[in-house]
């Protein structure tokens, strides 16, 4: 990563995610999920829903959504905040085309 000095004080420039300028294993992954539960956090939001009313529509009970809400998702799947989104009315759409890199990444991407 780039590094410079800005007022005396040394910045590194991120790499766009913060695990892994953190340096966590399946930062890619765990950059999705935090993603996707931002979206459920959103989605419950906008949709004016009490934490019961959320763990309903969603499957979960009322403290795992409340969990979630505190940024603890590293106990549910890619799949299972897809589709927690899902049953609150969100459509998820996966694009996969060819990476200009070695090895591909995932990404999140908002509507």
């Amino acid at each position: 990563m780039k590094k410079r000095i800005v007022e005396g004080v040394e910045v590194e420039a991120s790499s766009g995610n913060v695990f892994a300028d953190l340096g966590l294993p399946d930062a890619d992954k765990l950059k999705i999920k935090s993603g996707l539960t931002a979206e459920i956090a959103k989605a419950i939001r906008v949709r004016g829903l009490t934490q019961a009313e959320a763990a309903k529509r969603m499957g979960l009970t009322q403290p795992k959504v409340s969990a979630l809400l505190h940024g603890e998702f590293s106990n549910f799947s890619e799949r299972k905040l897809m589709d927690c989104l899902n049953r609150l009315g969100y459509d998820i759409e996966i694009k996969v085309h060819p990476s200009d890199q070695l090895v591909g990444h995932l990404m999140l991407t908002h509507a």
